[in-house]
């Protein structure tokens, strides 16, 4: 009998220091990026113009994995890697073929991995800029993960993902800015965060300040995504101050309707990141909120994904821009896919320069 249950008190023990060896490799290897000088690739030569209309999309691509069948256990589904790295691949294509049928100047990507266990190490930057041939592009890296021991059964491993930017103009300076973040071990579960600037020349000296955003979703009550977007905020801003023209384009991870349970259905009980706005906040500054909404045909632009996409599942708009007061609007809309390759609907925008 002794000698049994020295057995289990080996094994407890032997388990307890993997455990404790596993927390400690995680709290190790935790670092951030911070704020780094980007290289742009391929980088054209053409200017921008005041008074032309150009055409702007944002889409966040969910790693590729998120087909209309997918869900994922950190939004209280089941999957945590893509379902397969055919399908992750095919996935990818169908994404850049969807692109290059767009009337688009310049696209801001969230979500591209680049060499992550949950996409199988497919380097989805290469692929969608291969498929675009023609633009130049930054990569600016989002996080960059211990590896995550969890599922079990199927761990989500380290996660090497970050925001893609391809533009039809040439490109001068262009850097990523590290975001606040949440202390303590929250930090572990939303990672590192960040957006990317670029510089557009114009040829009468000014600059288009072009901004790629995704500000955190798994936060402890919602509150550090507002600190991010006032850092973004006052940097647009400050540039505006300056005599430049900025666009910022992405995923906020906030309600950016404000009432996408009344427009769309559903409730969003439970979601710290689906919060709406907060009012006031771009009070005091030369900035404006556009959230894409066609009033006759409302289309979201973020699905929740603790299940298969399904009727009556909680839909949002997360998704839109920021502009500054010398940039005009001309139209902005979700376009609609369905879902299909992600648990987001890209959105678009048409614009002109003052």
């Amino acid at each position: 009998m002794k000698k049994a249950w020295k057995i289990v008190l080996a094994v407890v023990l032997a388990l307890l220091v993997v455990v404790l060896g596993y927390v400690a490799y995680v709290f190790i290897d935790y670092h951030r990026i911070g704020n780094q000088e980007l290289t742009v690739e391929r980088n054209a030569a053409a200017t921008v113009e005041a008074g032309k209309e150009y055409g702007i999309l944002s889409y966040n691509i969910g790693f590729g994995a998120y087909e209309d069948d997918y869900s994922f256990f950190m939004d209280g589904g089941t999957e945590s890697r893509a379902w397969s790295e055919e399908r992750l691949t095919a996935n990818i294509e169908r994404i850049g073929a969807f692109l290059q049928q767009q009337d688009a100047d310049l696209y801001l990507l969230q979500e591209v991995d680049r060499d992550s266990t949950r996409s199988y190490h497919v380097d989805e930057g290469t692929m969608l800029t291969a498929q675009l041939p023609g633009l130049g592009y930054t990569w600016a890296q989002n996080y960059d993960s211990p590896y995550l021991f969890y599922p079990l059964d199927q761990p989500h491993g380290k996660s090497v993902s970050g925001l893609l930017t391809l533009s039809s103009f040439g490109i001068t300076e262009t850097r990523r800015v590290e975001l606040p973040i949440e202390a303590g071990v929250m930090k572990l579960v939303d990672l590192d965060r960040c957006y990317s600037v670029h510089r557009i020349p114009a040829a009468d000296g000014r600059e288009l300040v072009l901004y790629n955003v995704h500000l955190s979703a798994y936060t402890s009550d919602g509150t550090i995504a507002v600190e991010q977007l006032e850092l973004l905020r006052a940097d647009m801003q400050a540039e505006y101050e300056k005599g430049n023209w900025c666009i910022a384009g992405g995923d906020f991870n906030k309600d950016l309707l404000g009432q996408s349970e009344e427009i769309f259905g559903g409730s969003a009980e439970g979601y710290t990141w689906a919060q709406p706005l907060p009012e006031g906040i771009w009070d005091g500054t030369n900035l404006s909120l556009v959230a894409p909404l066609d009033e006759t045909d409302p289309v979201p632009s973020c699905r929740n994904a603790d299940a298969p996409y399904h009727e009556g599942q909680y839909v949002l708009t997360v998704d839109g821009f920021v502009v500054s007061d010398n940039v005009t609007v001309e139209q902005a809309v979700v376009e609609d896919t369905g879902f299909a390759w992600s648990d987001h609907n890209p959105v678009s925008m048409r614009f002109v320069l003052n």
